[in-house]
């Protein structure tokens, strides 16, 4: 951090995702870009954590409650093989004319 305090605070609750599983076997989540170790949690985990102990570049959490997973929207749309063939009218903004090209 830039020496400021930390942005969390013991005792305080939030919701997060686990990123990663630390060398000793925590967890790891991030609370505005804040550090936190979580022990018994695996990664991919979705918990709600209270702050036990803060230091100046790290924090320590214990899980309250485990969460249903956070659902992703997909970063592609699915489509069926359906509408993939299927072929959809243009829709034109101009009017159909028999004389195109004549001058009037």
């Amino acid at each position: 951090m830039n020496g400021n305090e930390a942005p969390v605070k013991v005792g305080e609750e939030y919701e997060v995702s686990i990123t990663a599983v630390g060398g000793k076997g925590d967890g790891i989540a991030k609370v505005k870009g804040f550090v936190l170790f979580i022990p018994g949690v695996k990664k991919g985990d979705c918990v709600k954590v209270r702050i036990t102990k803060v230091l100046a570049n790290v924090g320590f959490a214990e899980v309250i409650k485990k969460l249903e997973k956070l659902e992703k929207e997909p970063k592609f749309a699915t489509i069926s093989a359906e509408e993939l063939t299927r072929e959809e009218e243009p829709e034109s903004q101009y009017e159909e004319s028999e004389d195109f090209g004549e001058d009037a």
